[in-house]
């Protein structure tokens, strides 16, 4: 298939479960009171948009298996209440300023409301996967429920040692030690499980589900290091957040992982320095100075390196994972992630 082909499939793919979320979305973001302090602010950040990566790969898992778009669409429907329950805690923890071209959700509100509002999207999150029973059944709705509580597990597992790496402002972290926190910060909730929710759905539980963990993996650290590298070097109107702020927020990345490899003594002792103040303590000049030292030791092109070899790896993944599968649109809509993962901006 040629570039523009997959590119056109994987935009029409992610537009159409996208919408088909949205509908069952506003069943659980319809106005109710209390309004003014809960439910006007969780409906915020779902109605700001987004790509709908998570819940478009559920569906299309589930239909390569053999589901319909009605069997997986609950479960679309949570997996995005849970992503955005957990960008809405995530803003909080990380100080940012921005999320989806606007002010973040505790800039606007306050941090207890917006605290309050992520619960509020983690339980309806629940109830779309409780609404399951009618049409999936009590079993493999359990079934389903018990793969999003290890997807929670090893999220907050991943961001309490991210969140730990930059309290103790730790300076020694290795490039395994950032993977392993990926693994499950990231990968687990942007494709390992709405992988294996999907295959649940779409088999009716009767697939091995830890085969999933592998192309999950490889993808979900092809989109991490990408989503690391457009913080850096991707259009401002584009990318919806704060440019440079993983610098600005001390986040032990792959790129500053790899510049305080290559440092020497004296730039590490200031980048230490750097990373130790809070967040309102930095600088421009701080925030500068680190970007000059990516840029100086190669690190944007040694991250982008990485991702192309975490894609490559998610494509080999892929072919062994669906072969023998038949050929559709939704399978080809998998195999091309990889590729859309490193050209999206």
């Amino acid at each position: 298939m040629s570039e523009s082909a997959a590119a056109s499939l994987v935009r029409d793919v992610l537009d159409e479960y996208g919408r088909a979320t949205r509908i069952a979305l506003a069943r659980y973001l319809r106005p109710r009171e209390p309004r003014r302090h809960l439910y006007n602010l969780v409906a915020d950040y779902p109605l700001r948009g987004g790509r709908m990566l998570r819940p478009s790969l559920c569906i299309a898992t589930a239909r390569v298996f053999g589901a319909s778009v009605e069997d997986a669409v609950h479960c679309a429907a949570a997996i995005e209440l849970f992503h955005n329950a957990f960008l809405v805690h995530d803003d909080v923890e990380d100080e940012s300023d921005e999320r989806r071209g606007r002010p973040t959700l505790h800039a606007l509100h306050g941090v207890p409301l917006a605290i309050n509002v992520g619960d509020a999207l983690t339980l309806l999150g629940l109830e779309a996967l409780i609404d399951n029973r009618g049409r999936l059944g009590m079993i493999l709705t359990l079934r389903v429920l018990e793969e999003s509580q290890r997807m929670a597990r090893e999220s907050v597992e991943g961001q309490a040692i991210e969140l730990g790496w930059r309290r103790d402002n730790a300076i020694h972290v290795a490039e395994g030690d950032y993977l392993a926190m990926i693994l499950k910060k990231t990968c687990w909730y942007t494709v390992i499980f709405p992988s294996r929710a999907g295959a649940l759905i779409g088999s009716r539980s009767s697939l091995d589900l830890d085969r999933f963990v592998r192309f999950g993996f490889f993808l979900g650290a092809a989109f991490q290091i990408q989503d690391d590298l457009l913080n850096l070097v991707g259009d401002a109107k584009r990318y919806g957040k704060e440019l440079c702020g993983d610098l600005w927020e001390g986040k032990r990345t792959l790129i500053l992982i790899h510049l305080l490899g290559s440092a020497d003594a004296q730039e590490r002792e200031r980048i230490r320095e750097i990373l130790g103040a809070s967040r309102s303590q930095r600088s421009t000049e701080d925030v500068a100075w680190l970007r000059a030292r990516i840029d100086a030791h190669g690190s944007i092109d040694y991250a982008r390196q990485q991702a192309h070899a975490f894609a490559g790896a998610a494509r080999h993944e892929c072919a062994l994972l669906y072969a023998g599968l038949p050929d559709s649109r939704d399978r080809r809509f998998i195999e091309e992630l990889p590729r859309w993962v490193l050209e999206r901006a």
